[in-house]
Formats: structure tokens, C-alpha cells, sequence
């Protein structure tokens, strides 16, 4: 009985870690412009240089090991895998790689996503298309689509623009395969869905949930994401990668 016992617990311990592996909550993070707020725009679409470092720091030191959406698979196999994501392209992301090369240690590799508006390439706050060379190149950034002009992909009908001709520029300048996709505002339906599964093999919602896998149909095209505000303090960061209830005021 006592040997039977043994192969039981054996056989458990085992069998334990795929489970958890299996039911892992996968923070996807949100931001937009890394930099002081002066005044212009929405104020919860930035974050203090100062505040992402943090928010970084605090990755680095609890384990977190950063993905870009080339290596989806690698969720089942790294430490607390997190998805660091930009939309809009703002020139003001390069900040963010600023604090990524400072953080940069043997054991944690920060990368994140940056999903550029491709008609809006260059303008004045926007990464140029030199940018995106150097950025696609540096090994911490993979620059992918936000599609054309940033429409509300379920009233708009020129599908083929907006997310078949922003892949095709965007690979162009960067040299790089685009394969995800963040939906403008976070709006979708099935048909922009349906749409989006002709070019791209991700597509990523506003849904402000961790991402934890349940092999539903459609499901790496409804990709939820965490937004980080500027009001987001370090202990409302945490509580979010925990799954965790925040305090309301």
C-alpha cells in the first residue's frame, strides 16, 4: 500500500506542472506613449519614462520573461511569459527601448511590440521609417500592424487597405514578416475578425483581461490587453499581472 502510495504522489508531481502550464494567466500590457504628459491629448494614453522603468524593473525582479508575437509558442516553455505592447508608433516609444537597453542583464532580455499606423508613418510625433529599420533590427522591438489610418475596422469596407496594404509597407521598410494585428480603438466583430485571419496570425483586442489559453475557436484573434495609464501606480501594476482585484476610489 505504501509503495502504491509513492507511485500515486510521483505520478502527481509529475503531472502538475503541465497542468499549471496549461492554465497560465499570460499578461498582454498596453501602452501608447512613454513620456511626461504636457498637456496635449488623452492623458491616460501616456506613461512617465520614470514610471515604466518601474514597471520594468518590477518584471526583471519577479521573473518575467518578455515575448514578442514571433514567439507565441515559447509560452508553454518560459518563466511567467508577458507581452510588452505599443500602439499608435509615437516617436516617444523610443523611451521605452531606451529603458529596455538599460534593464538588459543576462537574465532578462526586455522586448516588446510596437504596432505602427502605416500611413501615419513619419509624421512629426511619429517613428520615421528609419526608426522602424533600426528598431526591427535592435532586437528588443518587432514592429507590427495598427493597421492603414486607424479606422473602426467594423464600419469601414476597404479591408484589403487597411490590413493587407499596412502588412505589405510595414514589411517593406523593416524587412520583418507582420503577422499581428491591433485593432484600432479595440473594436471588432466577426467579420473583422473573418477579415483579419486572411493576413495575420494574431489580433489583438482592448479587453482588459490576462490572456489564459482555452483552445476556443478564434481565440488568437481576440487576444485581450492590460492598458497601463499614467495613473497606474506600481501596486496597481501588480495586482493586475496577479489577477488581482484593484481598489476603486
Amino acid at each position: 500500500m505504501k509503495k502504491l502510495s509513492l507511485v500515486l504522489l510521483c505520478f502527481l508531481v509529475l503531472i502538475a506542472p503541465s497542468k499549471v502550464s496549461a492554465k497560465q494567466n499570460i499578461p498582454i500590457l498596453m501602452y501608447h506613449s512613454i513620456d511626461e504628459f504636457s498637456g496635449h491629448g488623452s492623458k491616460n494614453l501616456y506613461v512617465s519614462p520614470e514610471n515604466f522603468e518601474k514597471q520594468m524593473k518590477y518584471l526583471r525582479d519577479h521573473g518575467y520573461t518578455p515575448l514578442t508575437f514571433e514567439e507565441w509558442e515559447k509560452i508553454h516553455i518560459v518563466k511567467k511569459p508577458v507581452f510588452i505592447t505599443f500602439d499608435d508608433g509615437y516617436k516617444n516609444n523610443l523611451n521605452a527601448v531606451a529603458v529596455f537597453r538599460k534593464l538588459k542583464n543576462k537574465d532578462f532580455k526586455p522586448k516588446g511590440t510596437i504596432f505602427v499606423i502605416s500611413d501615419f508613418i513619419g509624421r512629426s510625433n511619429r517613428l520615421s521609417k528609419a526608426d522602424l529599420k533600426i528598431l526591427a533590427n535592435s532586437g528588443f522591438i518587432s514592429i507590427q500592424s495598427h493597421t492603414a489610418v486607424h479606422p473602426d475596422l467594423r464600419k469601414i469596407t476597404n479591408y484589403e487597405y487597411e490590413l493587407k496594404k499596412s502588412k505589405e509597407k510595414i514589411q517593406k521598410i523593416t524587412g520583418k514578416p507582420v503577422i499581428a494585428l491591433a485593432y484600432p480603438y479595440g473594436f471588432f466583430n466577426n467579420k473583422v475578425v473573418e477579415e483579419t485571419k486572411k493576413y495575420y496570425t494574431f489580433g489583438l483586442t482592448t479587453v482588459p483581461e490576462l490572456f489564459s489559453e482555452k483552445k476556443m475557436d478564434n481565440e488568437l484573434y481576440l487576444l485581450p490587453r492590460l492598458p497601463i495609464e499614467y495613473s497606474t501606480t506600481l501596486d496597481e501594476f501588480e495586482k493586475m499581472l496577479n489577477n488581482e482585484k484593484t481598489s476603486t476610489p
